[in-house]
């Protein structure tokens, strides 16, 4: 029989912490091998967390609400046996640490002074800190240097010392003599700076350094022998003469007079990355923003037929699906929509392949999954991708691997009746197309005025690889494939 603890992985991309959104089992519950015991709130998506170990629940470590860092026990279960068949591990699982974590699991040292995490995921290049053990007392912070200070000060070498003696051999001295009185070494003529042991001052310079509340030894004497005069304490208080660096007071900030009925929510989790990667894309990346209105009645006409087709049975067909295979079509002319700047390097890098993420607003904020090698999808293969990243979406489940590597995001504005925008481009990629609400609205064709499908496409695009000609040429293509959607036969 033995307790073992369950501590939070690290589930991916490197996360350093936490929430634990809801607990799925309680203490006295009997646990086998890869049973869900929680769901977590990362930074980036919700993942459910499986039990490495059979047992009977002891103990819930964390209560729900709570973020904590990767390491943290979150769960204590009593096992029969740590290495019988109960107790035996899954092959993609990782035991909890012990008190004392083993090399190579998790929140061990690994090869290379890195840290081992779930595997499956890679290990982190960290440093391993061990936590508390539950119940046991915190290490004082003070514990280090008090023993340091309860030891006698070391002094000064004497001068006649002679010069190859060895510091180590002083310290010993020192050491040894402890008991012995420290004699303070002569004020210096005509010096009374800090490090002396007394300085020269009649009692009216004295009493009014005392009223100012500066140090005797701070002040530069200018007064004969050495002494320090009324004049060197009133120039040294008005800073007159070099003095010790002035720490400015530290300004409360004014509180914030709260109407009745306001709310606080922490900014955490995805709404935290999403603001942080907003602010570095939209002051990184110079954005350039251009617009185009587009009849895209022959797309609405198609994405009908498509829905009686036979190949996308089962599927829900609507004119996102026609737009994103616009994109990637397009993009096969103007292949800068699908690269990056390497900053560091200093190089564009074009992608082998468009991940075509697609921004879809979740009660949890807002999040890019995407479709990977969408470029090379058939259209009723897109159309299932699309639909799956969709319902997983809806349901919190996006994994953090879904969402990372996109190379062009499409964010469907439409939907909730919104025209069109000026679209922030997604952190690591070079544009963004806004797709605006498709509505029923007069257009002139062959000069009579007719009801038609219209829509606005926005494209947003960094201006430091993507000019003017490049990023108009791409709208144009995407343009031009929804309103004749045969245009396609063409890339």
């Amino acid at each position: 029989m033995g307790i073992q603890q369950f501590r939070l992985p690290d589930v991916g991309e490197g996360l350093v912490e936490a929430e634990i959104v809801s607990w799925k089992v309680k203490p006295g519950d009997t646990v086998k091998l890869n049973d869900t015991v929680v769901e977590i709130e990362t930074a980036k998506s919700l993942v459910e967390l499986p039990v490495p170990f059979a047992g009977t629940v002891t103990e819930l470590l964390v209560p729900e609400g709570e973020t904590i860092p990767v390491g943290t026990p979150i769960i204590a279960v009593q096992t029969e046996s740590v290495a019988g068949d109960e107790g035996q591990l899954a092959d993609d699982m990782v035991p909890a640490i012990p008190d004392e974590p083993e090399a190579g699991k998790i929140g061990g040292e690994a090869p290379g002074g890195r840290t081992a995490v779930l595997v499956g995921y890679g290990p982190r290049t960290t440093e391993a800190k061990r936590r508390p053990r539950k119940g046991a007392p915190a290490p004082s912070a003070s514990s280090a240097p008090a023993a340091a200070a309860t030891a006698p000060p070391t002094p000064a070498a004497p001068v006649g010392a002679a010069p190859g003696t060895a510091p180590g051999a002083l310290a010993t001295s020192a050491a040894g003599a402890a008991s012995a009185p420290v004699v303070p070494s002569p004020v210096a003529e005509g010096n009374g700076v800090a490090g002396a042991v007394h300085v020269l001052a009649k009692p009216p310079v004295r009493k009014l350094a005392k009223d100012l509340g500066i140090d005797l030894a701070a002040v530069t004497a200018t007064g004969a022998g050495g002494i320090i005069t009324r004049a060197d304490v009133e120039a040294y208080a008005s800073g007159a003469q070099a003095a010790e660096p002035v720490v400015a007071p530290v300004v409360e900030a004014a509180p914030v007079v709260s109407a009745q009925g306001d709310t606080r929510v922490p900014i955490k989790g995805v709404q935290k990355v999403m603001a942080q990667a907003m602010v570095a894309s939209a002051f990184t990346a110079p954005h350039v923003t251009e617009w185009i209105t587009v009849d895209v009645s022959e797309t609405m006409a198609l994405v009908e037929r498509l829905k009686g087709d036979k190949a996308f049975r089962d599927l829900k067909v609507s004119p996102l699906l026609v737009v994103a295979k616009a994109v990637v079509l397009a993009a096969r002319r103007t292949p800068i929509v699908n690269a990056a700047w390497d900053e560091q390097a200093q190089e564009i890098v074009y992608k082998g392949s468009m991940n075509l993420g697609i921004a879809a607003a979740t009660p949890r904020g807002l999040i890019v999954p995407n479709i990977k090698s969408a470029d090379s999808l058939t259209l009723p293969d897109l159309c299932r991708a699309l639909n799956d990243l969709v319902a997983t979406a809806r349901e919190g489940k996006t994994s953090p691997a879904d969402q990372a590597g996109g190379s062009f995001t499409i964010t469907n504005v439409g939907v909730f009746g919104v025209d069109a925008g000026t679209p922030i481009i997604n952190p690591g990629e070079a544009a963004i197309l806004a797709f605006g609400a498709v509505r029923k609205q007069p257009w002139v064709v062959d000069d009579e005025i007719v009801p038609r499908w219209i829509t606005t496409l926005a494209l947003s695009f960094d201006h430091r690889m993507i000019d003017g000609e490049k990023g108009s040429t791409f709208l144009a293509d995407v343009a031009g494939i929804l309103e004749d959607p045969a245009r396609a036969l063409m890339f």
